[in-house]
């Protein structure tokens, strides 16, 4: 029996409660395997720990995580309680700049029984690789002079190991699948870093005569994630554009709700976290109907990630199974509690057993 170590920090709002559905979904797969199991280590790091002990984590909060095999994040943030910039930077953020988790790999696909907003999306199936360390979520800059005389400044961050390897990983990743990758840029408007990432786009890609590629700008790609997403296969972006397309990814989907995402440690010298799309949604927080998919999809990301793809299929198989059988959770239309969803993900898990 294998035993892999997890840190879970459910973190705020419905993190809370999708992240014990997932879970849930987790062991009935090990259970299925045989061969797997998980220990769960929960932490209770999120905006009301800040607002207990002025910070979002313990100091030797990274130390400990550290030590796990890897780590299942819900949601983070609370604006009402906590400013963003304060939650994110003081959680998530330091997370994944500390573990060095320098790739965010996030699908999006037309699963079996969700009708997608698009009126013909043609089974779109696509994989977006973001630079996940640097580029426009840099945190060099600031601010000076006050009243009219106040500015701003905030500096994007391109170094050719960080973006050469999310690149490389794109073109490895679609060796697996349809043996496409798409670049975004933006090299038309923005004059040093975007050449710059052509530049090394068009040297990554001669290491790959293999695999066919284009390069797109990132106004155009986002047309045509609603026009034609059945055309892409793998696109790799940089950390912002990488960032708005998988939130409009999950749009096309059906529901920002069901979008997974894994922030890997592509060296595996420390744990990777995986972490749905969305939100912490404290709207609909606390009332039980929030969509466990994203998160129980992201655990299967966890898996694939791990070693055991085959047991992640038959999640996400359950998913498409569920969805088909006409139990979806109001942001997807239906009616489902949250609870009833999950009941439903189990029952075609165990069936495939």
């Amino acid at each position: 029996m294998k035993r892999y170590d997890i840190a879970v920090i459910p973190g705020d709002g419905i993190g809370q409660e999708v992240v014990p559905a997932a879970i849930e979904v987790l062991e009935a797969a090990a259970e299925i395997h045989g061969g797997l199991a998980f220990n769960w280590t929960h932490f209770p790091w999120n905006c009301e720990y800040y607002l207990e002990h002025g910070r979002m984590m313990p100091e030797d909060g990274i130390a400990t995580l550290r030590g796990f095999d890897q780590i299942f994040l819900g949601a983070v943030g609370m604006p009402g309680l906590v400013a963003d910039h304060i939650s994110l930077w003081g959680l998530l953020i330091k997370i994944r700049r500390e573990m060095q988790q320098s790739i965010n790999v996030r699908p999006a696909k037309l699963l079996r029984g969700l009708q997608s907003p698009l009126r013909e999306p043609k089974d779109f199936d696509l994989i977006v690789v973001r630079e996940n360390s640097e580029g426009e979520y840099s945190e060099i800059g600031g601010r000076i002079h006050s009243g009219e005389d106040q500015m701003a400044i905030q500096n994007a961050v391109f170094t050719r190991k960080a973006t050469e390897r999310a690149m490389r990983y794109a073109f490895e990743l679609a060796q697996t699948r349809r043996n496409h990758v798409t670049s975004a840029t933006k090299s038309n408007g923005i004059s040093h870093s975007m050449p710059f990432w052509d530049d090394v786009f068009q040297a990554v890609k001669a290491d790959y005569p293999a695999t066919a590629s284009s390069s797109i700008h990132i106004d155009a790609l986002a047309a045509f994630f609603v026009m034609k997403p059945h055309q892409f296969d793998v696109i790799v972006a940089s950390n912002l554009f990488g960032d708005i397309l998988t939130d409009l990814g999950g749009a096309i989907m059906g529901s920002i709700g069901i979008a997974p995402a894994a922030n890997l440690n592509v060296e595996r010298q420390y744990p990777s976290m995986f972490e749905p799309v969305h939100g912490s949604a404290p709207d609909i927080a606390g009332r039980g109907i929030s969509n466990p998919v994203g998160q129980i999809w992201t655990g299967k990301m966890m898996l694939d990630f791990m070693g055991y793809p085959e047991i992640g299929g038959l999640i996400l198989n359950a998913i498409e199974a569920a969805l088909s059988d006409g139990v979806k959770t109001a942001d997807l239309g239906g009616q489902a509690t949250t609870r009833e969803m999950t009941d439903a993900i189990l029952r075609h898990l165990r069936k495939q057993s």
